[in-house]
């Protein structure tokens, strides 16, 4: 219970100290990036200037097999309220097809054909092109701080 209550105060403290961040924020995604995490390490909703994949990165919700989980235990909750059996067969083919369409959708390729990202870098040139992004991003001004000390 501590534990848990300590994670998320501290995750709290780190997503405000990125969303006042007045720094140019650049993002590389390199593996799974499900749910806050995401928003945790600055992803597309706190508007880094440049966010970046590599070949390796998922991004959903959460993994396909949480999500057949999740669902899988609805129907069955729903079902059992109703006082309805269940049919095994098409709950284990229904649970089959959201990890397969989550499969398809968590990819990165499918992402960044959605402009979700500024693109799929080689993860051997990723200091390269973090250094031109953060070079770019020096073209604009750092607005200036806004806010109080953070105790983190």
């Amino acid at each position: 219970r501590y534990e848990h209550e300590g994670v998320a105060r501290d995750g709290a403290k780190m997503v405000a100290a990125v969303a006042v961040a007045q720094v140019p924020k650049i993002t590389v995604m390199i593996g799974a990036s499900y749910g806050a995490g995401n928003y945790a390490m600055c992803g597309r909703a706190y508007d880094p200037r440049f966010v970046f994949s590599w070949p390796s990165h998922r991004i959903a919700v959460m993994g396909g097999e949480q999500a057949a989980g999740v669902l899988t235990e609805i129907q069955r909750q729903s079902a059992h309220a109703r006082g309805v059996p269940l049919d095994e067969a098409a709950l284990l083919a229904a649970q089959a097809e959201v990890e397969a369409r989550y499969a398809v959708e968590a990819s990165p390729y499918y992402a960044t054909a959605r402009l979700w990202d500024d693109g799929i870098i080689d993860p051997r040139q990723t200091r390269q092109v973090v250094g031109l992004a953060l070079a770019t991003t020096l073209n604009a001004p750092i607005p200036a701080t806004e806010y109080g000390v953070l105790r983190i």
